[in-house]
């Protein structure tokens, strides 16, 4: 098994890490610990210091969002059992996209726990060839992961439903062809929360709107994300990484749990129209006359 310091530095050489006001994520926050805790409702968060994984918990099983690397799976196992809940009662494996550090580990927990995996259609390919169908890093090896078979896929505006908890899942591409966000209302003392699990449009290095070989509609897509999700209507939002939605500003460990520390519509709006910014000066550049 590679080593976690390896892990690092393939993942620093690929550039996956996105881009946070304009400077380039640390990765080894990808593998720092981070204390499991409850996050609102029945949703949980059981990932690193800033790679995401969310436990979803029913009385017939739970979910779980993102998987993490392959070395951090010990990490989430730790986190869920220390929560009082047991890894044999994870029933359905999921991701809010097929890159190295949210699905490398799916292989490892569909083992574990014998769970069935399921994402969006469009981002099988992704997860049964262990990365190399990728339209960007499809030839990095630092890039590539251990191949899972998936057990069933959704489409745009299908749903996961386990024990009275439904996700509504999303297509927001761009990202990659299958980036999904994961909607659901969360009852907490009698009040009601609209929460999305979002994959935000940040664009990698290397991408290009103007000419992507393997995704001619990456524009488009990133695109009807942008408008797809300004419209969508939240009033908690999480991500892929926790520096997306600002975790470590709205909660410090050993903080009294409050269902309203996340409650952030505006920040939510703000961080999507950020990217469409971000994406549209791209496009912009790509476009001006040289």
């Amino acid at each position: 098994m590679r080593s976690r310091l390896t892990h690092i530095v393939l993942a620093t050489v690929v550039a996956l890490a996105w881009v946070v006001s304009g400077s380039a994520q640390d990765t080894s926050e990808w593998v720092r610990p981070f204390p499991a805790f409850r996050l609102i409702g029945n949703i949980y968060w059981v990932g690193t210091y800033d790679l995401s994984t969310y436990l979803v918990t029913t009385p017939q099983g739970h979910i779980l969002i993102n998987t993490g690397l392959a070395d951090t799976v010990p990490e989430i196992r730790k986190g869920v059992e220390q929560l009082g809940f047991r890894m044999s009662d994870v029933k359905i494996l999921t991701a809010t996209h097929g890159h190295y550090d949210h699905v490398a580990g799916m292989a490892a927990l569909k083992r574990m726990t014998g769970a069935r995996v399921l994402v969006n259609e469009r981002d099988r390919p992704l997860l049964e060839t262990g990365g190399k169908a990728d339209f960007r890093f499809g030839n990095t090896p630092g890039a590539l992961f251990d191949a899972v078979t998936v057990d069933g896929t959704f489409k745009d505006g299908e749903s996961i439903s386990l024990g009275g908890t439904t996700l509504v899942a999303h297509l927001h591409a761009g990202h990659t062809k299958g980036a999904t966000t994961f909607t659901t209302t969360v009852v907490e003392n009698g009040k009601s929360y609209r929460v999305a699990i979002a994959n935000m449009g940040s664009i990698n290095p290397g991408v290009k709107m103007t000419g992507m070989p393997g995704y001619p509609d990456i524009a488009q897509d990133y695109a009807r994300t942008f408008l797809a999700q300004k419209d969508l209507p939240v009033d908690v939002f999480f991500a892929s990484h926790a520096s997306q939605f600002r975790m470590h500003d709205k909660y410090k460990p050993g903080d009294p749990y409050n269902a309203d520390r996340f409650v952030d519509p505006k920040g939510y709006l703000a961080e999507v129209q950020r990217l469409e910014k971000a994406y549209l000066d791209q496009v912009a550049r790509e476009r001006a006359p040289r």
